[in-house]
C-alpha cells in the first residue's frame, strides 16, 4: 500500500493506495451491536425522506415553493448520509477497513457538496418563509417557478464549486507516514492530518469557506427571521400570529437542529482529546439533521400529515375497489 522513502521507512513512506479508516474498531465484537443500531437509523432515514418526496411528487396541494425546497432537502439528506453510512456499515463487519485514495476522494466530494448545499438551501427556504409572511399579496410573483429554479441553482453552484475546488486541491497533496486515519470516514480535517506538506493555506481556505458559505446563509437566516418576527409581532390579532408563526415553525426547528448541533460539535470537538469520543459527537451530527428533518415536517405540518392521510386513503380504497372487482 505504500513505497517507501529511503531515509526513514517508519515516517516518509508515500501513502499510494489508500487508508485504513479506523473507526470503531475500538468497540471489538460491539461494532456488530453499532451496526444494527446505524443499520435501523438508515432505513429510516432512507425511508422517511423518500416518503417525503413521494408525498409532495403524489399531492398537487404541495406543489409550492416550500415543499419544492423541501424535496431537494429530502434528496440532500439521503445523498449525504449514502455518502457515509454504507461504507461505515461494511467496515463495521470486517477487519480490512480500507478505503482506497479515489474512494476517500470521492465520499469527501459528495459529501462537502451536500453539506454546503443545504447550508445554502436552508437560506434560500428562509428567504421563502420571509417573503409568504412580510409580503403575503407578491407571493406568486416573487417566488415563482422560475425564482424557485434559480434559488436552487444557485445553491447546487455554490455547493459544487466551492467543494470540488477545495476537495481537489487536499487530494493534490502528498500523503505520507502511516496510512490509518482515526476516523470513520474520510472527513477533511482528518484527511489534511495525513498530508506530509505545509497544509496552512489549505486551513485557510477550509477557514473561509466555513465563514463565508455557512455561516453567511446562517446570517442571512437570521436577518430573515428578524423582519418575520417583527412582522408577526405586528399583526393585529393573535390567531393570525399563531397561523404566521406555524407556517415558518417547521424550518425554524430544522435550522435550529442543524447548526445547534453543529455548533455543540465544534465545541465537543474543541474541548475532547479523546479520538474515540470525538468520533461519537461526529457520528451523532452526522445523524440529527436528515434523520429529523422528514420528521419535523411530517409530525409538525398539517398540509403534509393531509396528504399522507389522503395518499393512505386513495391506496386503502383502490386496493378494496379491486377486490370488490374480482
Amino acid at each position: 500500500m505504500t513505497t517507501s522513502s529511503e531515509s526513514n521507512p517508519g515516517e516518509n513512506q508515500t501513502i499510494s493506495d489508500g487508508f485504513i479508516l479506523v473507526g470503531f474498531s475500538y468497540l471489538h465484537e460491539l461494532q456488530i451491536l453499532l451496526f444494527l443500531v446505524l443499520l435501523v437509523l438508515y432505513l429510516v432515514i432512507l425511508i422517511g425522506n423518500l416518503l417525503v418526496i413521494l408525498l409532495i411528487k403524489l399531492n398537487s396541494s404541495l406543489h409550492t415553493p416550500m415543499y419544492f425546497f423541501l424535496v431537494n432537502l429530502s434528496f440532500l439528506g439521503i445523498c449525504f448520509t449514502t455518502s457515509i453510512f454504507p461504507q461505515l456499515l461494511v467496515h463495521l463487519l470486517v477487519k480490512d477497513k480500507t478505503i482506497s485514495l479515489a474512494g476517500c476522494a470521492a465520499q469527501m466530494y459528495v459529501m462537502t457538496i451536500m453539506g454546503l448545499t443545504e447550508c445554502c438551501l436552508l437560506a434560500a427556504m428562509a428567504h421563502d418563509r420571509y417573503v409568504a409572511i412580510c409580503h403575503p399579496l407578491h407571493y406568486t410573483t416573487i417566488m415563482s417557478g422560475r425564482a424557485c429554479a434559480q434559488l436552487m441553482g444557485a445553491s447546487w453552484f455554490i455547493g459544487i464549486s466551492v467543494e470540488v475546488a477545495q476537495t481537489t486541491w487536499i487530494f493534490s497533496l502528498p500523503f505520507c507516514g502511516s496510512n490509518q486515519i482515526h476516523h470513520f470516514f474520510c472527513d477533511i480535517p482528518p484527511v489534511l492530518k495525513m498530508a506530509c506538506a505545509d497544509t496552512s493555506k489549505n486551513e485557510i481556505m477550509v477557514l473561509t469557506v466555513t465563514v463565508v458559505f455557512i455561516l453567511g446563509p446562517f446570517l442571512l437566516i437570521i436577518l430573515s427571521y428578524i423582519r418575520i418576527i417583527s412582522t408577526i409581532i405586528k399583526l393585529p390579532s393573535a390567531e393570525g400570529r399563531r397561523k404566521a408563526f406555524s407556517t415558518c415553525s417547521s424550518h425554524l426547528m430544522v435550522v435550529t437542529l442543524f447548526y445547534g448541533v453543529a455548533l455543540i460539535t465544534y465545541l465537543g470537538l474543541r474541548s475532547s482529546s479523546n479520538p474515540d469520543s470525538d468520533q461519537v459527537i461526529v457520528l451523532i451530527n452526522i445523524t440529527v439533521a436528515p434523520l429529523s428533518n422528514p420528521i419535523i415536517y411530517t409530525l409538525r405540518n398539517k398540509e403534509v400529515k393531509g396528504a399522507f392521510r389522503k395518499t393512505v386513503e386513495k391506496i386503502i380504497f383502490s386496493h378494496s375497489w379491486r377486490k370488490n372487482e374480482n
